[in-house]
């Protein structure tokens, strides 16, 4: 399995860490013609509206939505959960408009603010251990959206088919089972894939 990092901001050497550690081929991605070879792609945190210009700017809107129209699996984590959702709280406009979801910028406060915690996710036998860094939240989801789990009563962590979404940093951490969920979903992808 090759999986790409989308290199224009954030932990991307962090992120193909994980993915190596979780079995997977991974690289940084910095050109939107490197996606035709790929067959998962990670969005990592970092700033959203720079992420989003800096999308724009090398054509990565287009490529990551065909991407993720033929059925390959993307993964957003932190600010790249929020360039995932359908809807960002306050803002007139969303990004890739991929997940039907609203979610809500630094919804746990600023850097200062930033802790780390056990997390239950549905589909890992044990707790996940999740860097919550000015975080955002998923403040609701459609009907196709299944929740994977929750903090305080909050949405964090969230799966609409092929594509993953949590509102923390899991690459900061040595646990990579997050990553190896997500190198699952490409699995079962690229199967699907080629039974089509």
């Amino acid at each position: 399995m090759k999986i790409g990092v989308l290199a224009l901001q954030g932990a991307v050497a962090e992120h193909i860490r994980s993915l190596k550690a979780a079995g997977a081929e991974a690289l940084a991605v910095k050109r939107a013609q490197e996606l035709d070879e790929l067959q998962g792609l990670v969005i990592p945190g970092g700033e959203s509206t720079t992420i989003g210009k800096l999308m724009r700017k090398y054509g990565f809107m287009d490529a990551i939505r065909s991407f993720s129209a033929q059925g390959k699996p993307v993964f957003g984590t932190c600010a790249g959960l929020i360039v995932l959702a359908d809807a960002i709280e306050g803002q007139e406009e969303a990004h890739l408009r991929l997940m039907d979801m609203t979610v809500a910028r630094n919804a746990f406060g600023r850097q200062r603010e930033s802790f780390e915690t056990d997390l239950p996710v549905k589909g890992i036998d044990e707790t996940v251990r999740a860097v919550f860094i000015r975080a955002p939240l998923i403040k609701s989801v459609g009907p196709e959206v299944d929740v994977l789990s929750t903090y305080n009563g909050e949405i964090v962590t969230a799966r609409q088919g092929t594509l993953l979404a949590a509102s923390y940093h899991p690459e900061l951490t040595d646990d990579y089972r997050l990553h190896a969920y997500f190198v699952d979903m490409v699995k079962e992808a690229a199967a699907a894939g080629s039974r089509a």
